[in-house]
């Protein structure tokens, strides 16, 4: 009996779990283009909310495999920026909001797990250092034009290879976000600011060869595109 007990209620844990992610993924499908393009004005705020208050009394468990502890982060981060932009909206970027003196991503505000943690907290500490990968730039979504798009679906254990892997390719073959050639290219700022991420185990052209449609000369002279701001809003 104890063990019957035991498995009903793990059951019952991973079918919230699943619920949450769920509600989360249909609020995707209904405001946010297959190009990424967020319908901020009729965001349901209500579901929203519900979705915050999982992600608050919720903290991905040691037992957790590295790729559902990934979906879970980058899905919070989401959620929690599309939840900042909600509150300030309409606005004409995300560098708009400020409160007292700090940007955006230095607010704690995301309530997670019982702790309190900054945009910038989620995405450097435990992303780019804890669960690194060099994908999770075009996995969190920082609401600007020159973002990498917002998927339009929730990241989960099983999608988030596939998901991550087809984010990137679209992104780099971008032809506004990527100018690629096979000499002289010009690329997203996200490749200078966060270089370090994408040269660990080999050069940046390399690295983009892996995606590329366009085979890169190895010589290839590389410049960054200046990054649009606006907000990636109807």
């Amino acid at each position: 009996m104890k063990k019957l007990i035991l498995l009903i209620a793990a059951s019952l844990v991973f079918t919230g779990i699943s619920a949450q992610t769920s509600l989360f993924n249909d609020l995707l499908q209904a405001h946010v283009t297959k190009d990424g393009i967020v319908d901020y004005a009729s965001f349901n705020n209500e579901k929203l909310d519900t979705y915050l208050s999982y992600l608050e009394k919720t903290a991905p468990e040691v037992s957790w495999s590295e790729n559902k502890q990934k979906a879970f982060w980058i899905n919070a981060y989401n959620a929690y920026t599309i939840k900042k932009v909600l509150e300030n909206y309409p606005l004409k970027s995300i560098t708009d909001i400020k409160e007292n003196g700090k940007t955006v991503w230095k607010i704690p505000f995301a309530k997670i797990g019982g702790e309190t943690y900054t945009l910038d907290h989620i995405e450097h500490e435990i992303l780019r250092k804890k669960l690194f990968d060099p994908r999770i730039h075009v996995g969190v979504n920082c609401a600007a034009t020159s973002c990498p798009k917002l998927e339009n679906l929730a990241f989960t254990e099983r999608n988030i290879e596939a998901t991550l892997e087809n984010l990137m390719k679209t992104f780099i073959n971008n032809t506004t976000s990527n100018e690629i050639a096979k000499q002289n290219i010009q690329i997203s700022s996200i490749f200078d600011w966060f270089q370090k991420d994408f040269t660990r185990s080999n050069t940046l052209i390399s690295y983009l060869n892996k995606y590329s449609e366009t085979k890169i000369n190895s010589d290839s002279k590389i410049s960054y595109l200046k990054y649009d701001w606006s907000l990636n809003g109807k």
